[in-house]
């Protein structure tokens, strides 16, 4: 008997798993989620200001769903669209980003890369990622120039360890974004130096959300930095959360928004998966509307 109901508790928990993986690659992954979130950092009396926030699209030539809900979100009318990287997941979908953006592009927009903007995903055993020092595996190299040359002909402005101010109405946008921290692609020297007092607002972009890139942000007084790569966990636990970050970060920031010193800083989530990796579970894939309103 006892033999027999061992056998039988292994076999409803392989069944459970099954459920779950099955859960987790055809359903979890593909139900997209628009988080809204208000940001307290204008001044007083203004007008308020709406960013999307768009990280880890992961894009291959056959991402039809995500494709079209991206593109569904130019509807939500944003003064300021922003990406944080990880935009590529196979050479030849710099027109499925394309496709995916397109109506975005009548809207002012910004962007710094990550890793998969430079080389492919690589087939990973998942319990690296519990180590932090780790090496990394590198790809074929994606036509990166390719897509910068696509988002920057659209008007969008590269902030690979750069900065740029953009006119909205009657008010300035401050931005400074490095290149990938991830893969150590950042030179934060580049922007260093007080964020500029004279702005309506200013905002700081990684990919990566690395220590020691936000202390240096939040230093400068940017007020709302933006981030992405860590896939909210991608596989979390219910009612424990994240169990990894990929990152420098806590597992408490691992996505939505936070204050981060006298800052505040909005992970994102992110929309996609590596290929070899095409599962979410208790972490769905997400956009974001960040509203900002005036200071209380």
């Amino acid at each position: 008997m006892k033999k027999r109901s061992l056998i039988a508790t292994a076999g409803v928990l392989a069944a459970g798993g099954a459920a779950a993986l099955a859960y987790a690659s055809l359903i979890e992954r593909f139900r997209f989620q628009l988080r809204r979130f208000d940001v307290p950092v204008l001044a007083p009396d203004t007008e308020p200001l709406r960013i999307l926030h768009i990280s880890d699209l992961h894009l291959s030539p056959n991402s039809h769903k995500e494709v079209e809900w991206v593109a569904s979100l130019a509807a939500l009318d944003p003064d300021l669209v922003v990406l944080t990287g990880d935009n590529l997941a196979h050479p030849e979908a710099v027109s499925t980003v394309s496709a995916a953006l397109e109506p975005l592009f009548t809207y002012p927009g910004v962007f710094v890369f990550g890793s998969n903007d430079y080389y492919a995903p690589v087939l990973k055993n998942p319990f690296t990622y519990f180590n932090p020092n780790r090496e990394h595996k590198y790809g074929e190299e994606l036509p990166t120039e390719e897509l910068r040359k696509m988002l920057t002909g659209a008007g969008w402005r590269d902030l690979n360890n750069a900065t740029t101010t953009i006119p909205i109405a009657d008010r300035t946008i401050a931005v400074a974004g490095v290149d990938d921290p991830h893969f150590d692609l950042d030179d934060y020297d580049l922007i260093a130096g007080e964020a500029p007092t004279d702005a309506s607002v200013t905002l700081g972009l990684t990919h990566s959300p690395e220590p020691r890139v936000l202390d240096q942000m939040a230093a400068d007084g940017y007020q709302l930095l933006l981030a992405g790569h860590t896939h909210g966990g991608q596989v979390c636990v219910p009612g424990y959360g994240a169990l990894v970050t990929n990152c420098g970060i806590d597992r408490k920031r691992v996505k939505g928004l936070h204050r981060y010193g006298s800052s505040w800083l909005h992970v994102s989530a992110g929309l996609g998966t590596s290929p070899y990796a095409p599962i979410r579970f208790a972490c769905h894939p997400e956009a974001s509307i960040l509203t900002l309103i005036p200071r209380t």
